[in-house]
């Protein structure tokens, strides 16, 4: 597993060196919320990402094990792609992120269908999610 290069020994800015980009935490949102993607599923997501950044992110997310690339059943070309426990355990900061956009920044009165459970009860919310997906990641590990 080949290592983002650190700038400095700064929490803040050695996470910034692997997440903080425009896209990695829109990869990270979407496995989170749909538990395991293909590259041609992230294509397709309303944020128009150009395929070379894409394949550059995945790349980037996984050298650094955020996320892991499966075998897809069947189809020896295609990957599957979920979270990895590192990556499961980026979700709480992910939420907070989306709880600070979505009072500052959004520019829309409707909340997205994962913030308003979110709202309901975060704590309830990240269990759930966090179980879900560490239960699906520990059943792919050998």
């Amino acid at each position: 597993m080949k290592l983002t290069e650190k700038r400095s020994d700064c929490p803040i800015s050695s996470s910034l060196d692997i997440i903080g980009d425009k896209w990695s935490l829109l990869i990270v949102r979407d496995l989170m919320l749909h538990k395991s993607r293909t590259y041609g599923d992230f294509t397709k997501s309303a944020e128009k990402i150009a395929t070379n950044i894409l394949a550059n992110r995945l790349q980037l997310l996984e050298n650094n094990g955020i996320i892991i690339k499966l075998p897809y059943p069947d189809n020896k070309v295609k990957g599957l792609y979920r979270l990895s426990q590192k990556g499961i355990d980026l979700i709480p900061a992910l939420i907070e992120i989306a709880l600070w956009g979505d009072k500052y920044v959004a520019n829309s009165d409707e909340s997205s269908p994962f913030l308003k459970e979110v709202k309901k009860n975060k704590a309830k919310f990240l269990k759930n999610v966090m179980d879900k997906l560490t239960v699906d990641f520990e059943s792919d590990t050998p």
